[in-house]
């Protein structure tokens, strides 16, 4: 295949097959990463090695009949980058320097000339000399309200209550840190389209954190403002919003951010959320990671479920979140045989 169908849904085209790729589709529950990531030594280490991160994201290409590649790499990379200190401790998740008042966000810097964005910039121009043809390369950030909540916490929370208080409160250092942040993820993800990434995704983990007029100063609004920086800078780079808790909201997420997708999780229904989005934009989506995990024979029936709620044009086959860890390979297979097969199906 020639054409890219991929490209052609977020370009709003009748694509030659429904495009499929899958959130955390290059990591842990393939053997061939945990292999690489025992040579690389620790997580950052393979993050910022640019042969080893574009082998990482090569990996599920080998494998899978798939219509896209997504940089490995994290969404930590940019307060790294910014100069906020950061490690990944085994069992505990990320601890980074906590960020949350003036003076610290007042250390914050540009992240252009990092040497950790150069680092995946090299990772997105390796991989994209070795991708299919019909294989489209998408980079990517976290949002910044997610990316906030981690650095005013100073790493994971169950409940991210100082973050949700400080959206709240609105105090100066705040709308600081998410000015920086917008900032930043605008020239990360530039960079990344000059390194060669095709399509951009912002993830906004934690979006489902916030509510009314807060939910719409710090998700939607931040990322309205990134999209419109892009587009400015990168005319005809698509960009995909997954505002991860979204609900009925996904609506207004893709018409007041501008996005050509929105990522949907599994508690929504795709077809509820295509009527409420622009003619232009698609869905993405939005198969249970859990049916994932089972696989079987119900697993070929969720799959043919999602798909009859959508039409080809208008969707981006995946999950409603990342890929389980504990996932058998061979299910990630049946998946895309099931999505192949059902499209054939279908008049």
């Amino acid at each position: 295949m020639g054409r890219k169908a991929l490209l052609d849904v977020l370009g709003n085209r009748m694509p030659e097959r429904r495009p499929i790729w899958f959130m955390r589709q290059a990591g842990r529950y393939l053997p061939e990463y945990r292999e690489l990531r025992r040579q690389a030594g620790s997580f950052l280490d393979l993050c910022y090695s640019p042969k080893l991160a574009s082998q990482v994201t090569m990996q599920p290409i080998d494998r899978y009949d798939l219509d896209a590649a997504i940089l490995f790499s994290d969404i930590l990379v940019v307060p790294q980058a910014m100069g906020v200190g950061l490690r990944f401790a085994e069992g505990e998740g990320p601890i980074l320097d906590v960020v949350a008042d003036m003076e610290a966000v007042a250390r914050l810097k540009p992240v252009r000339d990092a040497r950790q964005v150069a680092a995946v910039c090299e990772t997105v121009s390796r991989t994209r000399q070795g991708l299919p043809g019909h294989v489209a390369l998408i980079g990517f950030c976290g949002a910044p309200w997610t990316v906030a909540s981690y650095m005013i916490e100073g790493g994971s929370s169950e409940e991210r209550l100082k973050a949700r208080l400080a959206a709240h409160r609105r105090p100066s250092w705040y709308d600081a840190l998410m000015d920086r942040l917008i900032e930043a993820s605008c020239d990360y993800l530039s960079a990344q389209v000059m390194a060669g990434a095709e399509v951009l995704q912002i993830f906004d983990s934690w979006a489902g954190d916030l509510t009314g007029d807060v939910f719409e100063d710090s998700v939607i609004g931040p990322i309205r403002t990134i999209v419109d920086e892009l587009r400015l800078r990168h005319p005809s780079v698509p960009v995909i919003v997954f505002a991860r808790g979204a609900g009925s909201k996904h609506g207004r997420v893709a018409a007041e951010t501008g996005a050509q997708a929105v990522g949907i999780e599994q508690a929504v229904e795709l077809a509820s959320v295509l009527k409420a989005v622009p003619e232009h934009c698609a869905v993405q989506g939005n198969l249970d990671p859990v049916a994932l995990l089972a696989g079987g024979e119900r697993l070929a029936r969720r799959v043919e479920n999602v798909i009859r709620e959508v039409p080809l044009h208008r969707h981006v086959f995946n999950l409603g979140h990342g890929i389980k860890p504990a996932t058998d390979p061979a299910h990630v297979a049946e998946a895309i045989a099931a999505v192949r097969a059902a499209d054939t199906r279908r008049p």
